[in-house]
């Protein structure tokens, strides 16, 4: 039987795989806010069931079987974003946590609705593909770390990572937020940036900046537009 938390576990590997992590207990645990003992537990069901694979270095990875779950969790998810969005005008720093709350309650014919209404793929409103990219398939796209891109360039955001809610409020309130533009007047000796915004210019950690994606302003690629409510 598949469980709420057995499917939490299994798209936080998927999304921490999507952000370049390499997943072991301890990911988990700070990912998910749950203790040691309680991962060491739930890893043993899921292996249990054939859902993951731990390695003898403690990395866990997904099987096909676990993998599948996770995909198909991850696009409830991402539907239930947009139809917040979209649909309802939620704000787009406030989506992500809605969806963690509804994405389980969710039945197997509404999100068949959601998906016509919307249709599947285009990008959530973080900027995000429905199934998570890792950073290499980011850069083959043309996109950077807000965190290693040029000085005095402009660049439009492209997507950021959504898992944080607190972060994300922080890039609302500073202006950084998908498909505003941005550019880097300084970097200072610690590598935190000076970011010019709408919002005027605002200070940025690297650790923060690492989790805004963006592209060259002038060759920003064209988003797919959507069907259905407002973006």
């Amino acid at each position: 039987m598949i469980t709420v938390s057995k499917e939490d576990y299994l798209k936080a590997i998927l999304e921490a795989e999507s952000e370049g992590q390499e997943v072991i207990s301890a990911t988990l645990a700070h990912w998910l806010h749950v203790s040691a003992p309680a991962v060491t537990m739930a890893l043993r069901r899921l292996k249990k069931d054939g859902l993951v694979r731990v390695q003898n270095d403690g990395r866990v990875q997904l099987t096909p079987a676990g993998r599948e779950i996770a995909r198909r969790l991850t696009v409830r998810h991402h539907l239930i974003e947009r139809m917040l969005h979209e649909v309802f005008g939620m704000e787009w720093f406030k989506v992500h946590e809605e969806a963690e709350r509804l994405e389980h309650a969710v039945s197997a014919d509404f999100e068949a609705l959601l998906a016509t209404k919307l249709g599947r793929g285009g990008v959530c409103p973080h900027g995000n593909q429905m199934i998570p990219e890792s950073p290499a398939q980011r850069k083959r796209r043309g996109l950077t770390q807000l965190a290693f891109a040029e000085t005095g360039r402009e660049y439009q955001v492209e997507s950021i990572n959504e898992r944080d809610h607190k972060l994300l409020e922080f890039f609302e309130s500073l202006g950084v937020r998908p498909r505003a533009h941005v550019t880097i007047a300084h970097r200072s000796y610690d590598q935190t940036l000076t970011v010019q915004t709408k919002s005027g210019t605002v200070p940025l950690s690297q650790t923060a900046a690492e989790n805004v994606w963006v592209a060259a302003a002038q060759s920003a690629p064209k988003r797919r537009a959507h069907r259905g409510g407002a973006a």
